[in-house]
């Protein structure tokens, strides 16, 4: 729980703040350990406890952009750690954030490593992330580490950014269709085909099959959408959040046009910034090789890279020489590797690697876009058009008789 303490020092300055604690007593004993004397101390009531804990948002990327640049600023000015997080503690209003600085907080006040609090918290901070600090804190490079850490989540944050700005024109049109054909097979189309039904006009085979599919869905339009929720939903769950039904999900895209590439260059870029992070850090080789294969999110380049690790680098091959086995990487990748490890660059060809491949994957998704969009089109259109005939041909059917 959070406590809300004022206490007094030997020289009878007050001192005001928040420490999260078990208990009362626990909270006392940290300010006698601190020679403070309390004057008031009061439990803070949290206020996104039970049911709304559900919608609690937590730490996101730009959240973990700023604290980067904040620490790698106060670091430099020759803030010490525990300061920074008192003054981030005074601005930041966000409950994931503070209790997340609270927690940094407390593993400093008892002589715990700054990055236990980022390692106890996978959701938020990645396995990379984690051991850049961890690295950095024993070299006492925490400023550097931080900078990198902020470029690269800024990288990122750009990444995503276009991905979704790229993909909202057609995730609009794609909803459009859908509500354009629910709204003719709820709304227009049964009203029709009852009209020429009742008529006596017999409608040919094609606006009979179109009525009746548009008379079934009408009629069984909440059981339909009770069925896709119910089907859509865990749907999404296994293939998404589920190891095997993301890997299903992955080997079968990876076989479709234009997402193969972009799968391939995202998981190339991810292991270039990942890996020359990891190896400017100072992380032994053997370790930057087994996190980066967690996080490059390409199955094959995963399997490769533990390859290169248990097989290659750990037997005494040179990175290059263990990453020339390999076939999952673009040869150019590792020709690079080869070449760059021997002129003692390897770190910023990666780095180079890293961005150049990070513009490929704009360029695929700009490309993809540019085939769904009119591919969305001429969906709605054939849609549209395919309800069109079925009105059309039995009224020109009626009026020809006459």
């Amino acid at each position: 729980m959070l406590y809300h303490y004022v206490a007094t020092d030997k020289n009878g300055k007050v001192q005001e703040a928040e420490y999260d604690a078990d208990n009362l007593q626990q909270i006392l004993q940290y300010l006698n350990g601190r020679d403070l004397r309390p004057v008031a101390v009061k439990p803070i009531q949290e206020q996104n406890s039970g049911f709304m804990t559900w919608f609690e948002r937590g730490i996101s990327l730009s959240d973990k952009v700023f604290l980067a640049k904040y620490l790698a600023l106060m670091l430099r000015v020759g803030t010490d750690l525990l300061a920074a997080i008192n003054i981030l503690l005074a601005d930041f209003e966000k409950p994931a954030i503070r209790k997340f600085l609270l927690e940094i907080r407390d593993n400093i006040s008892k002589g715990k490593p700054f990055y236990v609090a980022f390692e106890s918290r996978p959701k938020d901070f990645s396995i990379v992330e984690a051991n850049l600090i961890k690295a950095a804190e024993a070299s006492g490079n925490l400023q550097d580490a931080f900078e990198k850490l902020s470029e690269s989540m800024q990288a990122e944050a750009e990444l995503r950014s276009t991905v979704r700005s790229a993909l909202v024109y057609p995730i609009i049109l794609l909803c459009m269709a859908v509500g354009i054909f629910l709204f003719l097979v709820t709304f227009a189309l049964p009203k029709i085909a009852t009209v020429f039904m009742d008529s006596g006009v017999d409608p040919p085979p094609f606006s009979k099959i179109v009525f009746g599919v548009g008379l079934f869905i009408n009629d069984n339009i909440f059981w339909i959408l009770l069925g896709l929720v119910f089907t859509v939903g865990p749907g999404v769950y296994f293939f998404f959040k589920v190891t095997l039904g993301r890997r299903i999900m992955q080997r079968f895209l990876v076989h479709l046009p234009v997402i193969k590439n972009i799968y391939r260059d995202l998981a190339v870029q991810r292991f270039a910034s990942t890996f020359g992070t990891l190896m400017r850090a100072g992380l032994p080789i053997l370790q930057t090789a087994k996190i980066t294969a967690e996080v490059v999110g390409l199955d094959a380049m995963r399997v490769s890279l533990i390859r290169i690790a248990d097989e290659g680098l750990s037997k005494g091959l040179t990175i290059g020489e263990a990453f020339r086995r390999e076939k999952t990487f673009p040869k150019v990748v590792t020709n690079l590797v080869s070449i760059s490890e021997k002129a003692g660059h390897l770190e910023e060809v990666l780095e180079t690697l890293a961005v150049f491949y990070s513009k490929n994957v704009k360029g695929n998704i700009r490309t993809l876009v540019s085939v769904l969009e009119p591919a969305l089109l001429l969906f709605m259109g054939i849609l549209v058009a395919t309800i069109a005939l079925a009105i059309i041909i039995p009224i020109y059917q009626l009026t020809s008789q006459f």
